[in-house]
């Protein structure tokens, strides 16, 4: 059996999978904001519970968080869960829960499920590329997560936008503060802030992404031109991937994974980019949806 706890802003979700991957268990708790000692707390009730629920101690625990994992320390960085910053987490949650914990990045924990038994399972190399409200990845080759000797491989929403064109230049302040960024320009937000530039509005009362893209659909001019370019965009950003790592699969994740004609348009544009002009690497919807994250940290 295996436990795996997703650790978001608003919600801490857990799982137990059996050695199928089928699921025994599942809970959820409000995240306790700005509370370390509560969110530890609130962790080590989950897992009892769940345990509780199956009649059994696990003692296979992994758990995704945002932001990146020292593979030495334990400390967490760079997520929106500022409060995590400066503590070991690893470490006290390996004290509360009285047995070895695995902490991972929750986009390599959805790169992690994705490969072992979602959309890229079966292919020796998967790149899982989550576009939401932000933009992350992971990448797993036969089976093994990699992260790096800086634990940010996959991080390629924070690599500049490649070939940029006139207007894009320079970009977009990133979440990190760089402008310019891959993340700045194919998020969900970023995509409803070109949208209200493109129609003259402040970006800060964009409508959301989701229904841009419905506007899209009905034949809007404005929204139809933004989704392209955010198509355009894509493609020239995957491709630098592709050409780096060459994955088998390439697997979409977060909010904006849900728009179907991705999969259609995006290959082409890739391909325009790919050394040697053909890639043969396959783009791929997600197989687990929102539970990819907490699957991903089952299978740490």
């Amino acid at each position: 059996m295996r436990l795996g706890i997703d650790f978001g802003g608003t919600k801490i979700e857990g799982v137990v999978l059996d050695a199928k991957g089928s699921e025994r268990a599942r809970a959820r708790v409000p995240t306790p904001r700005n509370d370390y000692d509560g969110c530890i707390g609130a962790i080590h009730r989950l897992a009892l519970d769940l345990e509780g629920r199956v009649g059994e101690r696990i003692e296979r625990v992994g758990i995704g968080v945002p932001g990146s994992v020292d593979r030495e320390t334990g400390r967490v960085s760079g997520g929106n869960a500022t409060w995590l910053s400066g503590h070991d987490f690893r470490a006290d949650l390996v004290a509360a829960l009285d047995r070895p914990v695995a902490v991972a990045n929750d986009a390599n924990c959805f790169a992690l499920c994705e490969a072992t038994d979602g959309a890229g399972e079966g292919a020796a190399v998967v790149f899982g590329a989550i576009l939401g409200s932000g933009v992350g990845g992971g990448i797993v080759v036969h089976g093994r997560l990699i992260e790096g000797m800086n634990a940010i491989a996959g991080e390629w929403g924070h690599v500049p936008l490649p070939t940029p064109r006139d207007d894009e230049r320079p970009g977009p302040v990133c979440s990190c503060g760089i402008p310019g960024h891959v993340e700045s320009w194919l998020s969900g937000r970023s995509l409803a802030a070109d949208y209200a530039r493109r129609i003259g509005q402040d970006p800060a009362e964009a409508p959301p992404a989701p229904e841009v893209i419905a506007r899209a659909a009905s034949g809007e001019v404005a929204a139809e031109e933004t989704l392209r370019r955010f198509e355009d965009r894509l493609g020239r950003a995957l491709a630098v991937v592709v050409n780096l790592l060459d994955p088998d699969v390439i697997v979409l994740g977060g909010g904006m994974s849900n728009v179907a004609r991705l999969y259609e348009t995006v290959p082409p544009r890739i391909a325009t980019h790919v050394f040697g002009g053909r890639c043969r690497t396959r783009l791929a919807r997600n197989r687990h949806g929102d539970s990819s994250g907490v699957r991903g940290a089952a299978w740490l």
